[in-house]
């Protein structure tokens, strides 16, 4: 029983953890400014990852001397 408990509070925190990343709109992680300011960055670094919105941001922060100024500018918005 025990362990049912733990699993449970490790599922909460890592689920409590999604919302402090960029905002989800539309099913997607950051507002669609921030989806439109990235996407080409997207596009080019992280073409594999498309589809996977928690691997696309870790992709473009990977590359986060590669990226544009706007894309650059979201993750300057969320402190990242």
């Amino acid at each position: 029983m025990s362990r049912k408990i733990l699993l449970a509070t490790i599922t909460l925190a890592a689920l409590g953890g999604l919302y402090q990343a960029p905002a989800f709109a539309q099913g997607h992680m950051g507002t669609p400014q921030e989806q439109k300011a990235c996407s080409r960055d997207a596009s080019r670094f992280c073409r594999k990852d498309l589809g996977n919105d928690m691997a696309v941001q870790g992709c473009l922060q990977a590359n986060r001397a590669k990226l544009s100024k706007s894309c650059s500018k979201v993750f300057q918005s969320h402190g990242m």
